[in-house]
Order: structure tokens, then sequence, then C-alpha cells
């Protein structure tokens, strides 16, 4: 933050150098991220910081925050400060916020604590549905912008890729806008709304069930079509002649398939129409879509060719059933071996419950994936390179607002996190634009020397928590915040994780 600037014919302001965009905010008024204030000259980061405590939330323990301190040293397997309200290392040079060192059984630790400004950033969305979302590669849409594209469809599950810079940074203004609010949504655990070119309209809110066409998913799929048969073969010998399990992917016939064979299931005469691919597994049997097993069927007889007359007779049974048990059907041979509907038979209901009831919940997971380049780098070490071979040599633990992250292999720190492992508005923006997201680095205080880190600017873990700041900071902090550690997560800083 610079001086404040007198004008005379204007209030006096600040400028803010927490981003690019380097706002000039007069007195009582924010900038334009939101993130930094103008209180009475002082710049104030307005989201409070975030304390992690290693505690159920209904255990009886009076948090750090509302207790008076006593003067001990606070142990880092009970507290943990987030980046989440520290403020930024912007621009490059700046240590990192804060630089706390704490004790780990009977290890001295040191965890490095910023928010990051990402460009290289997005989320990776994993939707689970039986439902056909989109084609793969079909744009992923908001207010008419595209953020996005459908990529690969998962066993139960379709996946989107969303944000990235090139959406950010490399299209029009109202596209980084859009694309930048929409990843800030959906990262901070608010519903979204979204279209696909040529496929569905679809909400997702991280953790929640997925509203695909204005339905709210159920369940995901057992199995394909093929794994149903093979699942459920003993259990439907002797109640039916013939099982068809409509798939999008894998249409699924009992008697022609391994399954049936093995437990001796006769030969039905059934002929499926689509592109047999081993016995009794069968591909393209209908387009994708939102009816029967992620079909655009509402007719399962459809998928069906004349019945084989040395084989079929009149009155042979044929259950046709979805992969999630939404769908089902029974049907009888009339003379012509034609089959007609009749009426559920009381002895195939468990059946298809017990199908349903193999069915996960579906949900909408919403993984945070960014790189940490430069400014996040510099505000560890002073030679960032160190702190790269020391992420990828496993030396440094790698956390976003406390949660656990995937890294990837290969060079860099490219990383994944599940946005419902964080705190509460964990995420912000700046309007270059661009995410901010708060990024922590833990590891022993010897490794931390030997990296090159700004050990001048390292604070006791118990002052931190008292409110102090490190004399790198030019902003004030508006407060702390105290949230329990989420369950089956591990912690942090510990080498073991805390149950």
């Amino acid at each position: 933050m610079t001086e404040p600037t007198a004008r005379p014919d204007r209030p006096e302001k600040i400028r803010c150098d927490a981003c690019p965009v380097m706002c000039y905010i007069a007195d009582g008024r924010s900038g334009a991220c939101d993130r930094y204030a103008n209180d009475a000259g002082v710049l104030v980061r307005l989201d409070p910081l975030t304390i992690l405590e290693n505690r159920d939330s209904d255990a009886a323990v009076v948090p750090f925050l509302d207790r008076e301190w006593d003067g001990e040293l606070v142990s880092g397997e009970d507290t943990f400060i987030t980046a989440v309200g520290s403020g930024t290392t912007y621009p490059d040079y700046k240590p990192a916020p804060f630089i706390v060192a704490s004790k780990t059984a009977d290890a001295d630790m040191i965890t490095v604590v910023t928010e990051g400004i990402f460009s290289y950033c997005g989320a990776k969305v994993k939707i689970d549905t039986d439902r056909h979302l989109g084609a793969e590669c079909a744009p992923v849409r908001v207010d008419g912008e595209a953020i996005g594209h459908v990529t690969t469809s998962e066993y139960g599950s379709q996946m989107l890729s969303l944000g990235g810079v090139n959406h950010l940074t490399g299209g029009s203004k109202k596209e980084g806008r859009v694309t930048c609010a929409a990843l800030l949504a959906l990262c901070n655990g608010e519903r979204v709304a979204m279209t696909i070119d040529g496929g569905a309209e679809i909400e997702v809110t991280a953790g929640e069930a997925p509203i695909v066409d204005g339905q709210k998913e159920e369940r995901m799929r057992v199995g394909c079509g093929s794994a149903t048969v093979g699942m459920f073969a003993a259990q439907w010998q002797g109640l039916v002649d013939e099982v068809v399990v409509v798939d999008d992917h894998i249409t699924g016939v009992m008697s022609e398939h391994q399954a049936g064979k093995v437990i001796g299931w006769a030969p039905s005469g059934i002929r499926i129409k689509g592109r047999r691919s081993t016995p009794g597994r069968y591909f393209q049997v209908a387009e994708p879509g939102t009816g029967w097993g992620g079909t655009d069927l509402t007719d399962p007889l459809t998928i069906l060719g004349d019945w084989k007359p040395e084989q079929a007779q009149p009155g042979l049974s044929l259950l046709m059933v979805s992969t999630t048990g939404e769908n089902a059907a029974y049907y009888e041979l009339n003379d012509a071996l034609v089959p007609e509907q009749k009426e559920m038979p009381e002895r195939l209901l468990p059946s298809v419950r017990r199908i349903e009831e193999n069915c996960e919940p579906s949900l909408a997971s919403v993984l945070f994936m960014a790189g940490a380049g430069g400014s996040l780098r510099s505000g560890v070490t002073e030679n960032p390179v160190s702190l790269t071979r020391s992420v990828q040599s496993r030396l440094t633990r790698v956390t976003v607002g406390g949660a656990p992250v995937f890294m990837w292999p290969g060079g860099g720190i490219t990383f994944m996190a599940d946005v419902t492992q964080m705190p509460k508005n964990a995420f912000g923006y700046v309007p270059t634009p661009a995410l901010v997201a708060p990024i922590e680095f833990t590891m022993t205080a010897a490794d931390y020397a030997s990296l090159g880190g700004h050990m001048d600017y390292v604070m006791p873990l118990e002052d931190a928590l008292r409110g102090a700041t490190g004399r790198q900071n030019d902003h004030r902090l508006s407060g702390r915040r105290a949230e329990t550690r989420k369950s089956g997560s591990p912690w942090p800083v510990s080498r073991e994780a805390k149950t």
C-alpha cells in the first residue's frame, strides 16, 4: 500500500497494491474485488483470518479464539492458520503475509500462508448421473458465454472442465468476467446454472445432487448393463425367462451373457438391435439421452428385433430394467411372439429394488485446479525453484484452506482440491480477471531454511493467533474466525491424520 494521496477536489484515497489492478480506494469504500477497504487511511482485509481447530464440531472444547491465552505454547497439532483472509503476496518480491512456526510431535515446523492470485485455474466437475448431458467437447455456457466444455463419461458420472486461462483471459471481456464469476460461485459452494450446447440444462452445487433439465438426480447407476447382469444373475434365475438391462454404453442380455451361461440360463431367442461386442453385451442400442439407462428411449421395446421362433415361445417372460432401477417393465410374449406389457409381478419387485439400493446417491463434485507460479513461490523463498523441488519430493505439504490436495506429477506445482473440504467462502477474485484462493506450504523448519526461506519473517503460531501480523504486511486484518477440521480430512500439519 502506498501513502495516502491528497487531492484538493476529491476525498483522500489510498492505493491498494494487493493485485495488478492497484485500486485507489476512498475512505469508507472497498476496492473492485470487495476484499480490501480503506478505513481512515488504513488498508484492511475485509474477510477474517480463518483458524482451523483440530476438534470435532460437537466437541465440548472452548475454541482458542474464545478463551484467554495463558502464555503456553500452542501446538501445531491443535491449531492451524489457513490462508483464508490472510492477504496476498503481490507484488512478487514480498514475503508471504504469514510465515508461522509451530511444534508438531516435537518437530519444529514452518507453515507459509498466502492468498494466491490464479489466472491459470479452473474447476473439474464430476456429475453423478446416468443421463446424457452433452457430447464430448460440447461448450458449457453461463449467461450465453462459453466457460468450459464436456470431457469424458466415467463410470456412472459425466465430467466437465470449466475455466482455465483461455476462458479467463483469452476471449472477450464478458467471457472472462462470466467465467470468473461462475468459478467463484462454484468454488464457494453456490449453485450455478449452466447450459450445454446440444445437450442438457444443469444446475450444480458442490456436494449436492445435480439438477438435470429441471429434475433432481437421485442416484448414480449401479454399473453398466453388463455389470448389472453379472451382479444379479443368480437372483433373477428361476423368476423370469429373460432380462435386458438397458444402458447407453453396454446393454446386457442375460441369456447370452457369460454370467447367464455359467449358471445354466436357457436361450430365449431374443434379438437386440445394436452393435454386438461380446456375447450378451451390446453397444449403441440407441442414441444418448435422458431416458432409459442414459439413452433417448421412452419405449425399451424399440431395441428388440424379431424373436427367433426356434427358441422363443408364447408366454416367455421378459424383464427390462435400467441401470438405476428407475425404469423397469415386465412383458410376456403373445402367440405371435410379440412382447405385451403386463403388471410387474411381486416376485420381481425385490430385484428391482435391489438395483436401486446398490446405487449411490448422486452428487456434484467440484475440484479446484490451479498452478502455483512466481508470486506464490517468491513469497515462500528467494529461490522459487527450490520450493517446486521440495513439493515434488514431498518434503513440503501443500494445502488449500487447510484441505488436502492431489499434486500432479511432472513439472511445476499443479494441484487439485475438493472445495467441500475448505472453509466457507474460501475463494475471492480480482477483476483482471482471476480467482484468489488460499494456499499453505508446510515443512520442517530445517527444510525451510535449506530452501532459502524468509527466516527473518517467521513468527510463533501463538503470536499470529493473538492478532499479530508480520512487518511485511501493509494491511490490517479485520478479525479472526475459528472453524473445525472437516470430518475425515487429514490434519494439515501432523505427519499422520489425527482422528
